[in-house]
């Protein structure tokens, strides 16, 4: 259904409501699983547990809600015993791949898979800008720049909704520490939000209409997200026109006031009632209402705009939708684990000869039963299930959700495939000195080193766990023909890093990742990603080595001041002039490619071509980068646009790309407005934000424009 429809059957059926009926469909409460095991009376017998449900009106035809989180997969958290789904790698690898294509097919895949479990919601959309590498959830999200996460969230729920299934987009907004998350106030200057996180927000909401914002847990400049007036009231309906509904995070609705400032449905009303010692929206909403405290039109337009999603997307129209093939999706996730691990270094050793008969140690990271996969509410099972569980525990309300979950694609039995002539001896790696042993007596040592990284807790530093740097030191001064594959959610220091030949970021890479990470390594696919967030040398360059209250127990309210204001990630090493380990944008490949005949205008935007040519010795892909390097005479580095681009030996192409006129304006919070300054700017194409190849410069004609 059109969007002018959709809002006028909404319109019609809200009116034929009772306030009984309306108030039903303000209040999602959870399924009995592992976060909260019991069952809810307000549950139908019947109706599969997942994360939320709001019951339906059946005299209008208005369907119940069952919502799912889906950020990277249908998920399970103990919901539905014998239940799984597609696990699809993480946020970041998605964005790692820098193709819009596969961030749709991958939304595709949890549409269809949600459609066939009965979900008509899915929590998906995950976009929160990487500011902090130690930030638990950010293999949930996509990178530190705003168009790129911009781009693969949109393609993503789009995918989503096309299969008739209404995709949020999460979590609005700044959640980018999960350390007291609840009690969390992130300070920013808000011209430079509106730059940043809220471009990224903006962008997407504007490509894909996601039926749900879900709003975040966290304070932005003093108001909780969800009771904001300024982000969800000014900003998301005033200026953005947005027309679905504002959703809170589950127990993230602090009282019923949070409906005036312009949340229209309170989520996970269970945990609300724990943490704040009230349903906001179950009692409080409606003694509000019947005190005149909440205005009868801003009830209906809560109503509404849920409505309004409903029809929009056709979640009232569904029909038989066949068995999703899982095969394929299978594959997806097989694309988009090859397309998304990044070669970090490579000093020849790479790739591994097919047939090759050496001896080739595989040590450490369980590679004998699985890869890791992040714990939380993206946690999808797998089909079979884990290959093991191992539970971690903590402090605060997450706590038992803290596993490293493993996936049963086992890196060690892929090389043994892809490698048949080769002698492979695995090695644990629980002790240093065992696996340099090993290491010694083969030609090549392959370490794999995890991290277990998820919801509810931040890193300390960005040391790898459980002694593992010491473990590839101590094989790297053993054999200098070591590979080191990091299956992490966050970039991590490498104090070995001069002492191994090859390192790949795998990070988390979903139910096919084995394979994926044997054929990179063997040749089989040649490496294609780029890292889309930067890795730094160490906590020392980041805009906050330590965080706030670094001792505060849980519950402790925390400040956090974003001073680094837009210039989040590369921006912020272009800004203080400091070196990375490795930049944004930053990937190897077994073949090479040049950049040739630049071409830019400017005008009210800046359009540039330019030829990509594979000038190296196998097929391989690339993606070139324009970034905005200079605006009147200033240096400032801004990331314009992209292409991934698939050559053969010695195929070149011309790529075009205009850039989003946004991204070379400032935002003029006194006249509430984007404004782009006439004069001279300075554009080039180039590999990573720390590797520019051509370079130009355009004049722009300067202009006022938007809200």
């Amino acid at each position: 259904m059109d969007e002018v429809a959709a809002d006028v059957r909404a319109r019609e059926v809200e009116a034929q409501m009772t306030d009984d009926e309306r108030f039903s469909l303000l209040v999602a409460v959870m399924g009995a699983g592992e976060l909260w095991p019991v069952r809810d009376d307000r549950i139908p017998p019947g109706v599969p547990m997942s994360a939320g449900y709001v019951p339906g009106i059946p005299r209008l035809g208005v369907p119940a809600l069952l919502m799912s989180d889906a950020g990277l997969g249908v998920t399970n958290p103990g919901y539905r015993p014998g239940d799984t789904a597609t696990a699809l790698p993480a946020g970041l690898a998605l964005a790692a791949s820098f193709a819009p294509g596969l961030a749709r097919a991958a939304g595709e895949v949890i549409g269809r898979e949600a459609r066939s479990r009965g979900f008509n919601v899915v929590l998906a959309g995950a976009m929160n800008l990487a500011r902090d590498p130690r930030n638990g959830r950010n293999f949930e999200y996509l990178s530190e720049d705003p168009l790129l996460s911009a781009t693969m969230a949109a393609e993503s729920i789009i995918g989503i909704q096309r299969q008739g299934v209404i995709s949020t987009t999460k979590h609005y907004s700044l959640n980018c520490n999960e350390t007291n998350r609840h009690w969390l106030d992130a300070v920013i200057d808000p011209d430079a939000h509106r730059e940043s996180d809220l471009l990224a927000f903006e962008i997407a909401i504007e490509r894909a209409r996601p039926g749900a914002v879900m709003a975040a847990y966290n304070k932005v400049n003093g108001d909780y997200a969800a009771a904001n007036p300024a982000l969800i009231t000014d900003i998301l309906k005033g200026a953005w026109a947005y027309r679905g509904w504002v959703m809170s995070d589950w127990g993230a609705t602090p009282g019923w006031e949070c409906a005036l400032s312009g949340l229209d449905q309170e989520c996970g009303a269970q945990i609300d009632a724990l943490l704040w010692q009230s349903e906001a929206f179950t009692g409080q909403l409606r003694a509000a209402h019947r005190d005149g405290r909440l205005p009868a039109e801003r009830l209906s337009d809560m109503v509404r705009r849920i409505l309004r999603s409903m029809y929009a997307v056709g979640i009232d129209r569904w029909e038989p939708a066949p068995a999703p093939d899982m095969a394929a999706h299978n594959e997806i996730a097989l694309q988009i684990a090859r397309q998304g691990i990044v070669l970090l270094q490579n000093r020849g050793l790479l790739p591994l000869a097919p047939d090759s008969a050496a001896r080739i140690a595989v040590i450490g990271g369980h590679a004998q039963l699985g890869v890791p996969a992040g714990y939380g509410s993206s946690a999808v099972t797998p089909p079979g299930g884990y290959a093991a569980v191992i539970p971690i525990g903590g402090s605060g309300l997450e706590s038992g959700l803290r596993k490293l979950y493993l996936v049963p694609s086992s890196p060690l039995a892929e090389l043994k495939t892809l490698l048949p002539r080769a002698r492979v001896e695995f090695d644990p790696g629980v002790s240093p000195a065992e696996a340099a042993r090993v290491a010694r007596r083969a030609d090549v040592a392959i370490v794999f080193a995890v991290r277990a990284e998820g919801e509810g807790c931040d890193g300390v530093d960005l040391s790898l766990p459980w002694g593992q740097d010491a473990l590839i030191a101590a094989v790297g001064a053993a054999n200098p023909h070591t590979v080191v594959v990091l299956e992490t959610g966050n970039p991590v220091t490498m104090p070995w890093r001069d002492a191994v030949n090859a390192v790949l970021q795998a990070w988390y890479p979903g139910q096919a990742g084995g394979r994926a990470i044997a054929e990179i390594v063997t040749g089989q696919v040649n490496p294609s990603g780029r890292l889309p967030i930067t890795f730094p040398v160490d906590l020392a360059q980041t805009p906050r080595p330590e965080l706030p209250d670094p001792a505060a127990g849980w519950g402790t309210p925390t400040t956090i001041h974003y001073f680094e204001g837009a210039d989040v990630g590369y921006r912020w090493f272009a800004r203080t002039g400091q070196h990375p380990m490795f930049a944004f944008g930053h990937g190897l490949s077994y073949t090479r490619f040049e950049y040739r005949d630049l071409v830019a205008t400017g005008g009210d935007t800046v359009t540039v071509s330019f030829h990509v040519v594979n000038t190296g010795d196998r097929r391989g892909a690339d993606v070139a980068q324009l970034y905005l390097t200079g605006a009147l005479g200033k240096p400032l580095l801004r990331l314009l646009g992209f292409e991934r681009v698939d050559l053969d030996v010695g195929q070149g192409t011309r790529v075009t790309i205009t850039a989003e006129p946004r991204l070379l304006a400032r935002y003029d919070g006194v006249a509430g407005c984007w404004r782009i300054a006439p004069g001279d700017y300075t554009v080039a194409v180039a590999a990573s934000a720390a590797a520019m190849k051509l370079a130009a410069r355009v004049q722009l004609s300067g202009r006022a424009f938007g809200r």
